[in-house]
C-alpha cells in the first residue's frame, strides 16, 4: 500500500496524479460502517478498473476544531494501526491529510478541487454524514455542485446495529465500559492492542503468574480496568493467556499515571523483553481488586486463569 502524507497546501495536480476509486473519512476504528463505505469503494474500483485508494485525516479534528490536545487524544485505531487494517481490506493508496487550521479554514469547494479532483479521483465514495470544508459546510448533498462534473460519487446509507447508528462513538463506549465482545461485533474484528515489553516490577513471577508489562507509544484507547481474557501475537504466533489492566491496588495505594498493562501467557516462557505483542481483547473477566492478602490474590488468579481459558477454550491460531 503507497501512503501519501499531505499537508495543506500540497503540490499534487490532476494531471499529476493516476486516476482512481477513493473513499473518504476519518475512519476511526474502521468498523462496520465504514467497511461498508470502503467495500463500496472497491466494487466500484473493480468495476472501472481502477486502483482503491482511501483518505483519512489525522489528528483528529477535535484537536484543532474544540483546542483539545493530541496528548488527550486516545483513539480506537491510532494511525499505524488504521494503515495495518486498510492495507488488510485491499487499499492500493492511502492519503493521509494532515488536519491543521491551515486545512480546517478551506472552504468547500477549495477541498474538493485540492483533496479529490487533483488528486485523480474519478468516483467518490463516503457516508451520508461526511462533511468538508469550513464549519462541515460542504456535504454529500451540495457535493455535485463542488465536483464540477469532473468526478462521479456515491453516498453510503448508515449501517445500523438494533437500530442505531453503529459509531466510532458507540464503539468507544463499549470500550471504555469493558464491554469487549460487543465492541467486536461493532467492528467486525476484535479490539486490539500493539506494544512493546519493558521491564516490570517482576512481582508475578515470585507468585507463580510471570507478565510481560507491555507500553505503546501509540495513543490507544484502552478498556476498563481490570482482568481480560486475551490472545496474544508473538513473533507470528499466537498465545492464550490473561490481561490486567490497573493499578495493581493490592501493592500500591496511589492511581500515579497512566494504567500498566501486564499479560500472563499460559503455554509461553521464554524471554521476550524488547518484542513487539499484539493484544486480542477478548471479554473483560472482572475489575480489579484491592486483595487483603497475597495469597487471596493467587487464589483468584487461578481462578482469572480457569475463566480466561473457558473463553478462549476455541483455538488457537498460528
Amino acid at each position: 500500500m503507497e501512503v501519501h502524507h499531505l499537508v495543506h497546501p500540497h503540490t499534487l495536480t490532476a494531471s499529476l496524479s493516476k486516476p482512481k476509486v477513493m473513499a473518504l473519512g476519518y475512519f476511526d476504528g474502521v468498523h462496520r460502517g465504514h467497511t461498508e463505505v470502503i467495500e463500496k469503494a472497491r466494487q466500484t474500483a473493480e468495476d472501472r478498473g481502477l486502483p482503491l485508494a482511501v483518505m483519512t485525516f489525522h489528528p483528529h479534528p477535535k484537536v484543532v476544531l474544540s483546542k483539545q490536545t493530541e496528548e488527550d487524544m486516545f483513539y480506537l485505531t491510532p494511525l499505524q494501526e488504521k494503515q495495518r487494517v486498510l492495507e488488510s481490506l485491499g487499499v492500493k493508496e492511502l492519503y493521509i491529510v494532515r488536519f491543521d487550521q491551515n486545512f480546517a479554514a478551506l472552504d468547500p469547494q477549495a477541498f474538493v478541487d485540492a483533496y479529490i479532483i487533483d488528486l485523480g479521483v474519478k468516483h467518490a465514495v463516503a457516508g451520508f454524514d461526511f462533511s468538508y470544508g469550513k464549519f462541515g459546510r460542504g456535504t454529500m448533498e451540495t457535493l455535485p455542485y463542488h465536483s464540477r462534473d469532473v468526478f462521479t460519487f456515491s453516498t453510503v446509507s448508515p449501517y445500523t446495529e438494533d437500530g442505531e447508528k453503529v459509531s466510532s462513538t458507540w464503539i468507544r463506549r463499549m470500550v471504555e465500559e469493558g464491554e469487549m465482545v460487543k465492541a467486536a461485533h461493532l467492528l467486525g474484528r476484535w479490539y486490539t492492542f500493539e506494544g512493546t515489553v519493558v521491564e516490570g516490577e517482576k512481582r508475578g513471577r515470585t507468585i507463580g503468574f510471570p507478565t510481560a508489562n507491555i507500553q505503546s507509544e501509540e495513543p490507544y484507547l484502552l478498556p476498563n480496568d481490570g482482568v481480560y481474557a486475551v490472545r496474544a501475537l508473538i513473533d507470528g504466533r499466537w498465545y492464550r493467556g490473561m490481561c490486567n489492566i490497573g493499578y495493581k491496588p493490592t501493592f500500591h495505594d496511589e492511581r500515579d499515571g497512566p494504567p500498566e498493562i501486564e499479560v500472563h501467557l499460559f503455554e509461553f516462557s521464554g524471554d521476550i523483553y524488547g518484542k513487539t505483542v499484539r493484544i486480542e481483547w477478548r471479554d473483560r473477566l472482572r475489575g480489579e481488586v484491592k486483595f487483603p492478602s497475597l495469597d487471596a490474590l493467587v487464589s483468584q488468579l487461578h481462578e482469572d486463569k480457569r475463566s480466561a481459558e473457558q473463553v478462549l477454550q476455541q483455538e488457537i491460531r498460528d
